[in-house]
């Protein structure tokens, strides 16, 4: 079975090679006004386009109602840590900032824009995001290696007017609290009692064990590995200012100070978060076998799982996740942050906070009905796109309520204009599609 999904995986390479190439990218500027002569040429640039210019000058709000820029959300990335291919540079990471801005426009209506930086240090990238800040309402941190990613983000919300994000941290961490929480009810377990070992310390693994904590599980009862092992407190290896992230958690989490692996790590827990190397073989069905009764196990490396979900589920996992399409209870950030950035936009939220990450994780639990909730259907998928539209107005809500957002509005009118936005997103696709505007590939 393994050699077979090995198969696929080179069919799929090869066959998104051809496409991208055929299209030479996915996503281009498109005009939203009409153009039908000089006149209106004379509107939109000049002369009259000094009228919005002044309009601006005099009051800086006004770029909100006169430009593009409420809906334009930047996707910031050095290419430095890249799904499971490593730091391959910014050209080569290209393709996945494109094919986070199409998801961006697909799922949430959101104008997302492609910002590939040469730039390598941390004040380096600090710098260029808000040198751009005043085109865009939004910023989205993608693919930026751990530890630097961490103060990039704390310095940034410390700077910056509008809201940041990074989605390898925040947007992760808000699936799998998503997917955790139908998870427990399966096997009749609270969140909030759970005994979860996160595999894999970096981004991912921390934000998780920030917003779980945030969200009511004790943490105590987590346990933290990374590539040497569980983290406690002493690992005096990490006790140093390069890994301080790590060793804050050292202090906080396993309270019987474990020691030892990943097979130390899992013994009698209840469940295990997996966000580290792509495997298959990080996680084995002998360290399945040692968790709790009713293991819940998600594997959520890209593009290959840590453990196959048939190899888990044979070990005795009652409920698998992975972060792919193409299986089961896909735990991926794509479910999250287009709702998360469609809401923070339309209330004008200065910032996304842990409250609005939480607001976000429970409404895509809840949109699986109690009666449909299975162990392979936790979790809404990327074709159920009305998820985002309810997850864009349970972040807007939070944001007001949490007096962060700039803009008030009543939850029914926040979820209608989410959904028109979205709708009309789909819409222009299924038209230049439909005529042909977008090729067909022979």
């Amino acid at each position: 079975m393994t050699d077979k999904k090995e198969s696929v995986e080179e069919g799929l390479d090869e066959a998104s090679l051809r496409l991208h190439e055929f299209y030479r990218g996915k996503i281009e500027a498109a005009i939203k006004c009409p153009v039908r002569g000089i006149m209106d040429l004379a509107l939109w640039y000049t002369p009259g386009v000094a009228g919005p210019c002044r309009a601006i000058l005099r009051d800086p709000e006004m770029v909100y109602r006169l430009t593009n820029k409420w809906n334009s959300v930047a996707v910031v990335s050095d290419g430095s840590r890249v799904l499971g291919l490593g730091d391959i540079g910014p050209e080569a990471g290209l393709p996945v900032m494109e094919g986070k801005a199409l998801l961006f426009k697909y799922l949430g209506g959101v104008d997302a824009y492609p910002l590939c930086l040469s730039a390598r240090s941390e004040e380096d990238i600090v710098k260029a995001v808000e040198w751009i800040e005043p085109s865009f309402a939004g910023i989205n941190l993608e693919d930026i290696e751990a530890p630097k990613c961490f103060r990039i983000l704390e310095a940034l919300k410390g700077k910056l007017r509008i809201p940041i994000w990074h989605d390898d941290q925040q947007g992760t961490a808000t699936v799998v609290l998503g997917g955790l929480l139908n998870a427990a009810k399966l096997v009749g377990k609270d969140l909030r009692g759970l005994r979860i070992a996160i595999v894999g310390a970096g981004a991912a693994g921390l934000s998780i064990c920030k917003l779980l904590m945030k969200a009511g599980v004790d943490p105590g009862d987590m346990i933290l590995v990374d590539s040497k092992g569980i983290l406690n407190r002493d690992r005096e290896d990490l006790n140093k200012p390069e890994t301080l992230e790590k060793w804050r958690y050292c202090l906080i989490t396993n309270r019987e100070g474990k020691g030892g692996s990943i097979s130390d790590a899992l013994v009698g827990m209840d469940a295990c978060v997996a966000v580290s190397k792509p495997g298959p073989g990080v996680l084995k069905p002998e360290m399945i076998r040692r968790m709790a009764d009713d293991p819940i196990v998600f594997a959520c490396a890209n593009p290959t799982p840590e453990i196959w979900p048939w190899e888990a589920k044979e070990a005795g996992a009652r409920v698998v996740a992975t972060g792919r399409s193409d299986l089961p209870n896909q735990v991926n950030n794509s479910l999250g942050f287009p709702g998360v950035f469609r809401g923070a936009l339309d209330v004008r939220a200065r910032t996304i906070t842990d409250e609005m990450c939480i607001a976000a994780a429970e409404e895509l639990a809840s949109a699986i009905p109690e009666d449909e909730l299975d162990e392979e259907y936790i979790l809404p998928s990327m074709e159920d796109w009305w998820i985002y539209p309810r997850v864009a107005s349970a972040v807007g809500s939070k944001a007001m309520e949490q007096g962060v957002a700039l803009r008030m509005v009543e939850k029914d009118q926040l979820y209608n204009e989410a959904l028109t936005i979205i709708e009309r997103s789909r819409k222009m696709l299924e038209v230049m599609m439909e005529s042909h505007l977008i090729r067909n590939y022979p």
